[in-house]
């Protein structure tokens, strides 16, 4: 009798070294063993791809959508030396130009004309235009992940990088970012104008945390600022203008590891995703249609000197990315050889979209522009989740997120089955040994954490599951 162990999974997962949108989420740009893809946001389709010989990247940064990326080489074989950013034109297929530093580069953002670099202890801002020029260095404390952050739209300045002391923000204005060429015929619409002048100097530093920064994010208009700490149970919102905490969101009670925050881009309301494998979306206006889950006790806090925590907001919808170590497996997984590079099975990247009737194939239909998220698993699964507060107007989904509308197929028909369902997995899943796998033991307090987040709060709605990466045909 054979008593062999094997692990039962829908499918090998994808080794996804860096996932990351551009910052109006339209492209978004994946790294791999064999070299990086661009895609298109949505509806899902791979745009182009190029396979890199001779080592791996660590990530690729895409300026707006234009043919223009940003190279760091990493992982075990690195293609590019770390301490070295390249500047690579797809549309000639070729290197154009490379910054070289004297440590590793930690972080990458970019705008249109501007490169921002992240040091371990500094931050260099570049020009980018027929040549590549420095405009500045500023000094920050030990900044480790390489976390920085700068509004991309028309008009705005600012650049937000850690300060010199721990938990601090440093706001830098930069010279306004030019507006975007026009394609096609002129518009009649009159052009943009830049907002005006403040009144008051704006502040330059922001105390937000008393421990380490995790996340640094803001909105393309620079107004306002999402801030979390290594703790990882508060989002602190501030004003950029007036250095003052706008709204205090708390994702949960246990510390946790915060991957990032994005703005909706009517900076309305705000997306949170962790290493616990759950997105949680936040209200920041009351126009926003919905609001905050709080304690049943905060009523109480101006009468009664309660605890701060009976005064948090916690958000208002949730989803629970399902990850590898949910699927059933009857024994530990096969040993890894000592060089095999290891990916977060839970980790993943969230960005925001508009979506339209005539992007749902509903011309017809009365409806207006709804918001929804696209998230990105380092593992190759790709989330179109719906909000619960639009769920009234739109219709409901299939019993399956991957079934096929009628007629012709078209890019936004599914190139997979709907992920497996964590709670039904975790029922069924056997009861483990002494001799049980570390993983299977880590999975009790994500258990907990889901269930928490689950019973009081409302669902995101999973509009459609697809994949990418080696289902594309490459890698």
């Amino acid at each position: 009798m054979n008593l062999a162990r094997h692990s039962i999974s829908s499918t090998a997962p994808v080794l996804i070294f860096d996932a990351r949108f551009d910052p109006d989420c339209r492209i978004f740009t994946t790294s791999t063993k064999a070299g990086f893809a661009v895609y298109r946001a949505w509806p899902l389709q791979l745009l182009r791809k190029r396979e890199i010989t001779g080592g791996t990247l660590s990530f690729v940064v895409p300026l707006h959508t234009s043919s223009l990326l940003f190279l760091v080489g990493g992982g075990r074989s690195p293609r590019y030396p770390p301490n070295k950013v390249i500047l690579w034109d797809d549309a000639l297929a070729q290197e154009v130009a490379e910054l070289e530093f004297r440590e590793k580069v930690r972080g990458l953002a970019c705008r249109r004309g501007w490169l921002v670099v992240a040091l371990r202890r500094r931050v260099v801002v570049f020009q980018v235009g027929e040549t590549v020029s420095r405009y500045g260095e500023y000094d920050t404390c030990d900044n480790p992940r390489g976390l920085l952050a700068i509004a991309t739209a028309a008009h705005s300045t600012l650049l937000a990088i850690p300060g010199r002391q721990m938990g601090h923000i440093q706001l830098v204005h930069l010279p306004p970012c030019p507006a975007p060429q026009p394609i096609g015929p002129p518009s009649s619409a009159p052009p943009t104008r830049p907002p005006p002048a403040p009144t008051k100097h704006p502040v330059s530093i922001i105390a937000a945390h008393t421990t380490a920064l995790s996340t640094l994010s803001v909105p393309p208009s620079g107004r306002l600022l999402a801030t979390t700490s290594s703790r990882g149970t508060l989002i602190r919102i501030w004003d950029t203008t007036t250095g003052k905490l706008v709204r205090e969101l708390r994702r949960g009670s246990d510390k946790a590891e915060i991957y990032g925050v994005a703005f909706r881009p009517d900076e309305r309301e705000v997306c949170v995703w962790s290493d616990k494998g759950t997105v949680h979306v936040f209200a920041l206006t009351s126009g926003s249609g919905a609001s905050n889950r709080q304690s049943t006790f905060s009523p109480l806090t101006p009468f009664i000197p309660l605890p701060k925590y009976f005064d948090s907001e916690w958000s208002y919808a949730q989803y629970r990315i399902p990850s590898q170590s949910a699927h059933i497996s009857l024994s530990a997984q096969p040993a890894k050889p000592p060089t095999a590079d290891v990916v977060d099975e839970e980790k993943c990247v969230v960005g925001w979209i508009q979506v339209t009737p005539e992007d749902l194939d509903e011309p017809g239909r009365v409806r207006a522009v709804e918001y929804q998220l696209i998230a990105l698993t380092y593992t190759g699964g790709w989330y179109r989740l719906s909000l619960p507060s639009s769920s009234a107007s739109t219709s409901a989904p299939s019993s399956s997120p991957g079934s096929a509308r009628p007629g012709t197929p078209s890019l936004r028909d599914p190139l997979s089955t709907s992920p497996p369902s964590v709670r039904a997995l975790s029922m069924t899943r056997p009861r483990s040994s002494s001799g049980s796998s570390f993983a299977a033991r880590s999975d009790k307090g994500k258990e907990r954490e889901r269930d928490k987040d689950e019973k009081p709060g409302r669902d995101c709605i999973l509009q459609e599951y697809r994949r990418f990466g080696r289902w594309d045909g490459w890698g």
